[in-house]
């Protein structure tokens, strides 16, 4: 199936967004929308469009016109095996102690290091990522501490590959959960081909809304790898789940963001232990106040 891309730029985040949405709504419709900041300090924007047919270009004329955006540049993209091309580019990952690779660098594997294994295949939670690469070192810097946990949890696991890391470390409860069944099964498939089924018990659910997860709280560390807007709203959950003195781990947030979700968490009776940065994505480690 033939893929078209309709690509342009303008200046402002407003404008861009706005143009974003009105892509949406085009005749053929796109697939996907795309809104992303130039990041050579131009203050340009880039919006695209993915079409499995020819877009409308005069469509597109009309839009760029109205938003004073350059005159979009429609391509017809190649067909391209995107699994085979994913392994070539995706090397393994090394975060501290961790190594997360594909089955195609299985021999790359070094001595005394801890394997996890995530096909390329998987889109979100390959450990190349910003976010999760972040939430990684932070996990290992922690057990560096002498940090120790018997009951985790991984909220919004994705291909859980975070509930996979403290499973290779700790005995334990050790859940994993995600709103989208989907990801519960890529989750439960990526702990069988890693040799842990049953190490890890996944869940299909919103927050801590499952009999699971309630029944094992309070937690010794809680991994929150998913968006700003669904942290803010989950700090008294995670609060409330969290035991005084243990650890809360969350990604997800983009640096300009990360103040904000920090007091947010503040309020809700955690301290900062530590604040790291990864490109344009910042990982919190916060420890609940109170006694164990």
């Amino acid at each position: 199936m033939p893929t078209f891309t309709a690509l342009t730029t303008l200046k402002g985040k407003a404008a861009a967004e706005s143009l974003g949405e009105a892509m949406e709504r085009l005749d053929p419709e796109p697939t996907g929308v795309g809104v992303f900041e130039v990041e050579d300090g131009s203050g340009l924007w880039e919006v695209g469009g993915y079409f499995t047919e020819s877009p409308d270009e005069a469509a597109l004329a009309l839009l760029a016109a109205a938003f004073e955006a350059k005159p979009f540049v429609v391509s017809e993209l190649p067909e391209t095996d995107w699994v085979a091309h994913v392994r070539r580019e995706l090397a393994p990952v090394e975060a501290g102690r961790f190594f997360v690779y594909g089955s195609h660098d299985a021999d790359k594997l070094p001595e005394g290091r801890i394997p996890l294994l995530i096909e390329a295949a998987m889109a979100f939670g390959t450990g190349h990522h910003g976010t999760t690469l972040g939430c990684l070192r932070a996990l290992d810097k922690l057990i560096e501490t002498g940090f120790e946990a018997d009951k985790v949890a991984d909220i919004g696991c994705g291909t859980a590959v975070l509930a996979m890391a403290a499973a290779r470390v700790w005995e334990g409860d050790i859940l994993a959960s995600d709103i989208d069944q989907v990801a519960v099964d890529v989750a439960e498939a990526n702990l069988k081909a890693n040799g842990m089924a049953g190490a890890v018990r996944c869940v299909e659910a919103a927050g801590f809304d499952h009999p699971d997860l309630q029944a094992v709280a309070p937690y010794d560390l809680i991994f929150a790898n998913i968006l700003k807007g669904p942290l803010v709203a989950l700090a008294p959950e995670i609060a409330q789940n969290l035991r005084g003195g243990g650890h809360a781990i969350l990604s997800g947030i983009l640096n300009e963001q990360a103040d904000e979700v920090e007091s947010v968490y503040a309020r809700n009776g955690f301290n900062t232990m530590d604040r790291s940065m990864i490109g344009e994505w910042t990982t919190l480690v916060l420890t609940k106040q109170g006694a164990n």
